[in-house]
C-alpha cells in the first residue's frame, strides 16, 4: 500500500494526510542500533485542535455515530482482513519501532492486535438497550450510546496492540479517535491509520496525531472537544491525565504501572513454572506492564529454583530483533537502559545477589541490557517495590501462603499476579486474595480479546479487553414513556 505521505511520516486528521502547521519533526529511532530511522511530523496544539474538530464534525454530523451496529462491525472485518494481507509490514514496523523480535511480532503483537478488531466486529452487534419493569404507568428502556470523541493516548511498548485495544471498542460503540501514539513508536499507529481508511473509516473517524506527552498529548488533554480519555502508560503520567480530565468531568480509562508477583508453591511443577517465570520477566525485553518482575518462592524452592534460572536464563537468545533466533531484543530507547542499569546498581547496594547477568550487551549500538536474575533482596529493597521495566528478576523466599500473599500485595501496584501450584483448591483461595486485575495460574501472560485486563491501586482503573472495555466506550441513556 504504498502512499508517498505516509512515508513522510505525516499527521493523519480528517481523512487527509498533512504536515504539522509548525513544520516541526520528531527523530525516530531503531533501538537495535541507535541510529535514525526516520522521522514523523511533531503536532502542535492547533495541529491537536484541527484534528478534534475533524473527529467533533465525524462524530456529530457524519454518518459514523448513526451507522448500524452491523455496519460498523463489517467495516472493523475489513480492517482485520486488511491487517492480515500487510502483517509482515505491521510486524517490521513493530520491530523497528520497538526493537521487537520480528519472529514474535507477527505471532503476537500483530494477530493480538487483529483479534481485538475481530472480536469487537462481533460485539458491536450486541450493543442493545433491555426494557425496566418498574411500578410507573410508564414504559421505560434504555438505549447505550456511543461517549463521542475519544482522545486514545498508548505507550511505547505494545504501540499496536494497545491501540488495538483502544480504538477497536471505541468504533464498534460508534466513536470518532483522535489517537496520539508515544512519541518513540508512531509508526504503526501511521500504518493503521491508512488500513482504516481503505477499509472504509469514514474522514475524521478516526485521526493519528504523533509528538511529545508535554505538546501533543498536554493539548489533546485539556481539549474541551474530547468526551473521554483513554490512557496506557506510567503511574505518574496518569496521576496527571486523570487529574486533567477529572477537572473537566470527563471518563476516563487508566491501565498504568505494574509490578507482578510470580507466587511459586511447593507443590509447583517445577520444569512447568521455570518456562513461565523467564516468560514472565523477558518477553518484551521486560518492557510489559503486566511482567512477572517480582518472584516470591517457597523456601524448601527457592535456592533449587534459583540455580535453574543462573542456568537457563543466560541461554535465552538475545540479539537483532530481525534475527528468527531472537527471543530478548534491545530496549526500546537509551532513556529506558540507563533506568534498567540504575535499578540494577541500586539493587547490588541492597544487598542483592547478582546470579546471572547485570550489565549491559555491546552489539551494533543498540539498546541491550542481558536478562538479570537478583536474589536475596530484603523487602523494602527499592528494587524489589518500585517498577524497573526491563529483564530484571528479583528472587524472595516466604515460609507460608499468608506470607506470599502479604509479599505479593504489600506494594502500591496491582495490574497482574501469577500463581503455580498443583492444588486446585489453592489457586483459587489464592486467587481470590491478591489484589490484581488479572492472576494468572501454572503459566504467564495468557491474554485474549474476551479477557479484560486492568489495574487496583496505582495501577489504574477501567479495563481494557472483553465486553466491558466496549461497555466504557458507551453511555446509558434511560427513556420513561407515560402510558397515562
Amino acid at each position: 500500500m504504498s502512499d508517498p505521505e505516509f512515508e513522510e511520516g505525516r499527521l493523519f486528521i480528517g481523512g487527509r494526510w498533512r504536515e504539522a502547521a509548525g513544520g516541526g519533526r520528531t527523530d525516530v529511532i531503531d533501538p537495535s542500533t541507535g541510529q535514525v530511522a526516520g522521522t514523523v511530523a511533531a503536532a502542535d496544539e492547533t495541529d491537536v485542535d484541527a484534528a478534534v474538530t475533524a473527529a467533533r464534525e465525524a462524530f456529530d454530523h457524519g454518518p459514523w455515530g448513526t451507522t448500524s451496529a452491523r455496519e460498523r462491525s463489517r467495516v472493523l472485518n475489513r480492517i482485520a482482513g486488511l491487517m492480515r494481507e500487510n502483517a509482515d509490514e505491521l510486524a517490521r514496523l513493530e520491530s523497528l519501532d520497538v526493537g521487537k523480535p520480528v519472529a514474535l511480532c507477527r505471532p503476537v503483537d500483530v494477530q493480538t492486535a487483529i483479534e481485538h478488531y475481530e472480536y469487537y466486529a462481533g460485539l458491536a452487534q450486541t450493543l442493545d438497550g433491555a426494557t425496566r419493569a418498574t411500578p410507573l404507568n410508564a414504559f421505560a428502556y434504555t438505549r447505550r450510546e456511543p461517549v463521542g470523541v475519544v482522545a486514545a493516548i498508548t505507550p511505547f511498548n505494545f504501540p499496536l496492540i494497545l491501540s488495538s485495544t483502544k480504538l477497536a471498542p471505541a468504533l464498534a460503540a460508534g466513536n470518532a479517535v483522535v489517537h496520539k501514539p508515544a512519541d518513540d513508536t508512531p509508526l504503526s499507529a501511521l500504518f493503521m491509520a491508512k488500513l482504516c481508511q481503505a477499509a472504509g473509516v469514514p474522514d475524521g473517524v478516526v485521526n493519528v496525531v504523533t509528538g511529545t506527552g508535554p505538546v501533543t498529548g498536554e493539548a489533546l488533554l485539556r481539549h474541551p472537544g474530547i468526551d473521554k480519555v483513554a490512557f496506557t502508560g506510567s503511574t505518574a503520567v496518569g496521576r496527571h491525565a486523570a487529574a486533567v480530565a477529572g477537572e473537566a468531568l470527563k471518563p476516563v480509562t487508566m491501565e498504568l504501572g505494574g509490578n507482578a508477583a510470580h507466587i511459586v508453591f511447593e507443590d509447583a511443577d517445577v520444569e512447568r513454572a521455570v518456562g513461565a517465570i523467564i516468560k514472565g520477566f523477558v518477553f518484551n525485553t521486560g518492557q510489559f506492564c503486566m511482567a512477572g518482575p517480582r518472584l516470591l518462592v517457597a523456601r524448601p524452592l527457592y535456592e533449587t529454583i534459583v540455580g535453574i534460572l543462573a542456568q537457563a536464563v543466560p541461554g535465552v537468545p538475545v540479539g537483532d530483533p530481525r534475527d528468527p533466533a531472537t527471543v530478548i531484543g534491545p530496549m526500546a530507547a537509551d532513556r529506558h537502559l540507563k533506568k534498567v542499569e540504575e535499578y540494577v546498581a541500586l539493587a547490588r547496594q541492597e544487598g542483592g545477589r547478582v546470579v546471572c547477568g547485570g550489565e549491559r550487551l555491546d552489539l551494533n549500538g543498540g539498546y541491550y541490557y542481558k536478562p538479570t536474575v537478583i536474589a536475596d533482596l530484603p523487602d523494602d529493597s527499592r528494587a524489589v517495590r518500585e517498577e524497573i521495566f526491563g529483564p530484571v528478576l528479583t528472587v524472595q523466599p516466604f515460609d507460608s501462603e499468608d506470607e506470599a500473599v502479604a509479599l505479593a500485595d504489600g506494594i502500591r501496584y496491582g495490574l497482574a499476579a501469577g500463581i503455580q501450584t498443583g492444588d486446585v483448591a489453592r489457586a483459587h483461595r489464592v486467587a481470590g486474595r491478591l489484589q490484581a486485575g488479572i492472576v494468572w495460574v501454572n503459566d504467564w501472560a495468557m491474554l485474549d480479546p474476551a479477557v479484560p485486563f486492568g489495574g487496583v491501586k496505582d495501577s489504574g482503573f477501567g479495563r481494557e479487553s472483553g465486553p466491558e472495555a466496549l461497555a466504557s466506550y458507551t453511555r446509558t441513556k434511560s427513556v420513561v414513556i407515560s402510558l397515562g
